[in-house]
C-alpha cells in the first residue's frame, strides 16, 4: 500500500511539473545579463524600454534590443538560430508609452514606421498600444505608417542606423554653419 502511495505522489508531482512547464512556455522572460540579441549581438537587458522577445513552443526564447531586430529574426529565424517560424509560440514587445510588455500580435498594438523616435540601434518600429495613442504618436513624432504585426513585411524593417547617422551629420553641419 505504501508503495502505491509513493508512485501516486511521484506521478502527481511529475504531472504538476509538466503542466507548469506548459503554462510557462509562452510567457515573457525578462532578459538577463547573458541574453544577447541574436541579430546584432547587443545585450537586451541594457534596453528594458525597448525589449522584444520571441518564445518558442519548447519554452526557450530569444531576446532583442528592439522590435526591428525581432522582426528581422521573425522573418528569417533559420539565419540566426536552430528554430523555424513554425516553432514560435508567442512574441512580445515593450509598448512605447507604458513601457509594459505586450503581445506583439494583439490587434490593439500598432507598429509605427518612420517616426523621429530612435531605439538602441537607431530607426525603429515603435510599438504603441491603442489606436488613439498610435494616432497621437503619429502626429507627435511624425510617423509615416501605422501597421499591425501581421501587416509588417521585411521591406518595412528599417535598414540599420543609416537614417540616424545622416540626421546627426546634418545637425553637425548646421551647428558648424556649413
Amino acid at each position: 500500500m505504501k508503495n502505491h502511495r509513493g508512485i501516486i505522489y511521484v506521478l502527481l508531482i511529475g504531472l504538476f511539473v509538466f503542466v507548469a512547464s506548459l503554462a510557462m512556455a509562452g510567457e515573457f522572460k525578462k532578459p538577463g545579463p547573458a541574453d544577447r540579441c541574436p541579430v546584432c549581438g547587443m545585450k537586451a537587458s541594457m534596453y528594458p524600454n525597448w525589449n522584444a522577445e520571441i518564445v518558442f513552443k519548447d519554452g526557450s526564447y530569444v531576446a532583442f534590443d528592439g522590435p526591428k531586430d525581432m522582426f528581422r529574426f521573425y522573418f528569417h529565424p533559420e539565419k540566426y538560430s536552430k528554430h523555424s517560424q513554425s516553432e514560435i509560440e508567442d512574441i512580445y514587445v515593450t509598448e512605447y508609452y507604458s513601457t509594459r510588455v505586450v503581445n506583439a500580435k494583439d490587434p490593439d498594438v500598432y507598429f509605427i514606421l518612420g517616426s523621429d523616435v530612435y531605439g538602441p540601434m537607431g530607426v525603429e518600429l515603435v510599438p504603441v498600444k491603442g489606436k488613439a495613442q498610435a494616432e497621437t504618436f503619429m502626429k507627435d513624432h511624425h510617423g509615416k505608417r501605422m501597421l499591425h504585426f501581421s501587416e509588417v513585411t521585411p521591406d518595412d524593417i528599417p535598414k540599420g542606423m543609416m537614417k540616424m547617422k545622416m540626421k546627426m551629420k546634418k545637425k553637425k553641419m548646421i551647428m558648424k554653419g556649413c
